[in-house]
């Protein structure tokens, strides 16, 4: 039998810390790996597989694209393409009326760093402590972690950091200078806190007085994860720009940066080779249909409550707190992280961090309530 951990290990460049299992399939909200032990997934490909592992509406949908175009370069109008920027600005915020796609949710924030520049003619940007925003070298530069920053100085100029839900902190920060406030609605890597309904109504006023873009980041929240089809619908924020990834394919690699007519570019400025390409647009038709058709948004709420309801209802002497909306959830420990998923993953539940002491929960949408009540039971039994 082929040693696969090993295999990979010779050749790979490796960027992640491991764990020692191999997953080979999965089917809705089950992961399996090559010794056939079957696991509840509760991390979704850190939030990616909302719509379930092997869903046959996706694969469908990817088949028969692959089997008539894959690649399409934005120099022409595609038929797939066109489908998908309709669906994508019905979905959204109503201010909300173009959209640029590309490959993943960094690119997608690359993209808004350089809209808002361009719009404003200005160059500083505004985002939160315990932010995360993405890898590469502009959105990285807007991501707070002191480790995804060091070694990489210097980023990008222009970029400083506030306090999450102190708007006096932001208001001071503003000035002539600042092209855009970047912020996610919840943070998911910096420990599923959620943002606060009048937070987000002075920032949107600050904005407007100051001529500065609102960024709003929902690669993680976005698509039904936490109840509503955007976590901004809950805060009732219309952003300048949304930057969306993860969910929106259903698992295939594809981002958008979704702008409203504030923001200005002229043909030539900003481009991708792969982005918006008609594999990954009949992958995101797909599964942003499925979505709606089995109005994923009420079953996370729903599920979401359930399980706060479940937790919440035991004496966990591990947890600190416990955080969620919809089925985004972080329960905060007393003590690290990294043990208790090692835990979990023993007893058949593939979770993950959210900083050092936070557990994040974010499993598919469609997970069933007996894998729900299965996955809850082992992590009670955990933080007991």
């Amino acid at each position: 039998m082929t040693d696969y951990i090993e295999l990979q290990k010779q050749y790979e460049f490796d960027v992640f810390p491991k764990r020692d299992i191999v997953l080979t399939r999965g089917k809705g909200a089950r992961l399996w790996d090559d010794k056939d032990n079957e696991y509840i997934d509760c991390a979704s490909g850190i939030g990616v597989a909302s719509i379930g592992h092997a869903n046959e509406f996706l694969a469908k949908a990817i088949f028969e694209q692959a089997g008539k175009l894959i690649t399409c370069p934005g120099t022409f109008y595609n038929d797939t393409k066109a489908l998908l920027l309709e669906k994508l600005i019905g979905v959204t915020p109503v201010n909300l009326t173009k959209a640029y796609l590309s490959n993943s949710g960094t690119e997608a924030m690359e993209a808004a760093i350089k809209f808002s520049r361009y719009t404003t003619k200005k160059t500083n940007f505004i985002s939160a402590m315990k932010g995360f925003h993405g890898r590469t070298m502009g959105a990285l530069s807007a991501t707070y972690k002191s480790e995804y920053r060091d070694g990489f100085e210097p980023l990008v100029p222009g970029f400083s950091f506030v306090p999450y839900n102190n708007i006096e902190k932001l208001a001071e920060a503003v000035d002539e200078k600042t092209a855009g406030i970047i912020l996610e609605p919840i943070q998911g890597e910096g420990g599923i806190n959620i943002g606060d309904f009048e937070y987000f109504k002075a920032v949107r006023k600050i904005c407007d007085e100051n001529n500065v873009i609102l960024i709003i980041d929902e690669i993680q929240t976005g698509f039904c994860r936490t109840g509503k089809m955007f976590a901004c619908d809950h805060f009732e924020i219309q952003p300048d720009i949304l930057t969306v990834a993860k969910a929106i394919g259903g698992g295939f690699p594809i981002g958008a940066t979704i702008c409203s007519d504030k923001i200005e570019l002229p043909i030539g400025k900003h481009g991708t080779t792969f982005g918006g390409n008609p594999l990954a647009c009949a992958a995101a038709n797909a599964s942003i249909q499925f979505m709606l058709d089995n109005d994923l948004a009420k079953q996370a709420y729903e599920k979401g409550e359930y399980f706060k309801e479940k937790i919440m209802s035991q004496e966990l002497n591990r947890v600190r707190s416990f955080r969620n909306l919809g089925l985004m959830i972080g329960i905060e420990l007393k003590e690290k992280v990294q043990p208790i998923l090692k835990e979990l993953m023993d007893k058949g539940i593939i979770a993950l961090p959210a900083g050092t002491t936070v557990l994040r929960i974010l499993p598919p949408l469609v997970i069933t309530y007996e894998e729900l009540d299965f996955a809850i039971q082992k992590i009670i039994d955990v933080l007991k």
